[in-house]
């Protein structure tokens, strides 16, 4: 007997849902705005192989991330892949949130009891379904956000947390969503640890839009290759070139709504109506063999055709092909559990993705999605673009000596250099775009091979515009406060190039122009619901450098606004040589009597300019 109580499922009473401990929490997490700014990677980007490019990487947590782009990138994303932590136990997962509320306010928030607030706090640094659950489910619901209606998402996982993850989609994407669960080979020896040998991982395939998809299904599938047409062997010599003889008996009867009636003196359940029937055999295309009629099939009429898949994928590549094409770009096992390349390739084929579609991997460990979309990119001219997301996740830790010795799985990345996992991810990026550059020399210029880069990272002190102080307080603090904001992901582990190499984001601060001037605008950018990459021009008052972006919006975050300045962009503003609509202020960059002196002149212009100023 299955009793539902007992599972955390009250079917009688609220009808058959998934529970888990952390659920509420969950759901609030997918719904709280960002907290954390946006730094590019100047030195990184500003290369020529970078400085053009439409690919991103992101380096953070990607829940945060993910928040931030569901302003600029909602329904942006053409497909999605991802290979999350499987919560194996020996997989290193565990709950990471500190649960930022106090224990009153998450009371108050959920309707908690004290044992009901113990149970919430007990996943904390946990590896439970619960814990991995509650980790999961508000980066899925954020997914399915940026997913366009026609996109797809598609999850590696095992068996430790295949059933929870299917009953997690269901209630997130809907069941009507899920298409299949694909079985994909990924080992190929026999492992004698166990009981039985696990060769398979599943890949659960979800749609945005099922209608959608159905509509399209003939685009879903794989190209065919030559073994699919080596029973093309028939030739008229009418110059319509190889067929194949296929019957057209309609399979299933009455069953599948085939129908019946008598065809060239035959009596039977048909795959086409009497009058496609009368069609094509007039063409020439039907003929009687006895007392079964074919149909001439045409290579030349099935060759850019898309072939059925089925749910068992054993020629997708295994670990051990994922792991020999990390060995030959690094020479060495820098990363452990890589997916193949052709998996990805096998996902974006099947799917037909568009020749310009947008890729994302918010769990991008190695960079496999990026590596995958350059190649099939590569092979066919296509112009797809990717985003990968990662945590700086360390290779090494300090001892009780305060010397930094490897982690368990990060011997191998740590000998080779690597002070985290984003560090591999990005170094893979570029290492395979050289590779497939030398290997197609006749690749045009729009191949890219590069990606921008930017930090997401959270102040380890509170911004002032949360403290309750007067203006003058604040504007006093300002200098000095500001000299202290740096981020945990922008320490000496986590730097792309050590600090004695002068590394720009190394404990950067709001005060510094080349570092702060662009982590702002770029954070404004984003929340003002601008993708990355958008066209930023600097332009000059009276002195003073500011941003103009799609021509109508200004933002002045410099310091050294002036009088002269106020002048200067009033004038132009009035004399309608530049259409300046909206002008966005740092607060704590201006005089006060600056801030009042250009809200009063814009307030004197014929043309409405709306000013916002921001802390």
């Amino acid at each position: 007997k299955y009793d539902l109580q007992e599972n955390n499922v009250d079917e009688l009473s609220s009808g058959f849902r998934l529970d888990f401990i952390g659920k509420d929490y969950s759901k609030k997490q997918a719904g709280e705005k960002p907290t954390s700014v946006i730094v590019p990677d100047q030195k990184h980007n500003t290369k020529i192989e970078n400085q053009n490019s439409k690919n991103l990487f992101f380096t953070g947590d990607n829940l945060e991330v993910m928040r931030h782009l569901h302003s600029n990138y909602q329904e942006a994303i053409d497909c999605i892949y991802i290979d999350p932590p499987y919560n194996t136990g020996g997989d290193g997962f565990v709950y990471p949130d500190h649960f930022e509320y106090k224990d009153e306010q998450l009371k108050d928030m959920f309707g908690l009891d004290e044992d009901e607030l113990k149970k919430l706090k007990s996943i904390q640094g946990k590896s439970t379904h619960s814990a991995w659950l509650t980790f999961m489910y508000p980066r899925l619901y954020l997914a399915k956000k940026l997913l366009k209606d026609t996109g797809s998402i598609f999850i590696s996982i095992d068996n430790n947390e295949q059933a929870n993850l299917k009953l997690l989609m269901d209630e997130i994407f809907g069941e009507a969503s899920f298409v299949t669960n694909i079985v994909q080979k990924h080992r190929s020896g026999v492992s004698n640890d166990k009981i039985i040998s696990d060769n398979h991982n599943y890949l659960l395939f979800y749609v945005k839009n099922r209608a959608i998809a159905e509509k399209h299904r003939h685009e879903f599938g794989t190209l065919r290759t030559e073994d699919d047409f080596k029973n093309y062997n028939k030739n008229d010599n009418d110059g319509l070139g190889d067929y194949t003889l296929n019957p057209v008996t309609g399979p299933g009867g009455a069953r599948k709504g085939n129908p019946f009636y008598e065809f060239l003196g035959i009596e039977n359940y048909w795959r086409f109506s009497k009058e496609t029937m009368n069609k094509l055999y007039k063409e020439g295309r039907i003929i009687k063999s006895g007392k079964t009629l074919y149909q001439k099939t045409y290579r030349s009429e099935m060759e850019n055709k898309k072939k059925g898949a089925t749910t068992w994928w054993d020629n997708a590549g295994t670990t051990s092909t994922g792991t020999n094409e990390i060995k030959k770009l690094f020479n060495d096992t820098v990363f452990d559990f890589p997916k193949p390349t052709k998996l990805i390739m096998d996902i974006l084929k099947f799917t037909n993705t568009p020749k310009d579609a947008l890729i994302l991997d918010f769990f991008a460990g190695s960079s496999t999605t990026a590596d995958a979309v350059m190649k099939i990119n590569a092979e066919d001219g296509g112009e797809r673009k990717f985003i990968m997301i990662t945590l700086p996740e360390p290779t090494y830790k300090i001892n009780m000596n305060g010397i930094k010795v490897p982690t368990k799985g990060g011997i191998s990345a740590f000998n080779a250099g690597f002070n985290s996992i984003d560090e591999i991810s990005r170094e893979r990026i570029k290492r395979a775009a050289s590779k497939i550059k030398n290997e197609n020399r006749e690749l045009s210029d729009s191949f890219d091979g590069g990606f921008k880069h930017y930090y997401f990272v959270s102040p380890t002190i509170k911004m002032l515009d949360q403290l309750e102080l007067s203006d003058d307080i604040q504007l006093d603090l300002f200098d000095d406060m500001v000299n202290q904001f740096s981020s945990e992901y922008l320490t000496e582990a986590h730097s792309e190039t050590k600090p004695e190499n002068d590394f720009p984001w190394h404990g950067y601060n709001l005060g510094n122009e080349t570092s702060g001037t662009q982590t702002i605008l770029q954070t404004w950018l984003v929340s003002d619901g601008y993708q990355f990459g958008i066209d930023v021009k600097s332009v000059e008052f009276s002195g003073y450098t500011a941003s103009l972006v799609d021509d109508t919006r200004i933002y002045l975050i410099n310091q050294g606004w002036s009088t002269k300045s106020t002048k200067s962009l009033v004038n132009l503003i009035g004399k309608n040589e530049i259409n300046i609509q909206t002008v966005i202020v740092y607060g704590y960059s201006f005089e006060l009597e600056r801030l009042r002196e250009l809200e009063i002149a814009l307030k004197q212009l014929d043309t409405q300019v709306n000013m916002i100023v921001r802390y």
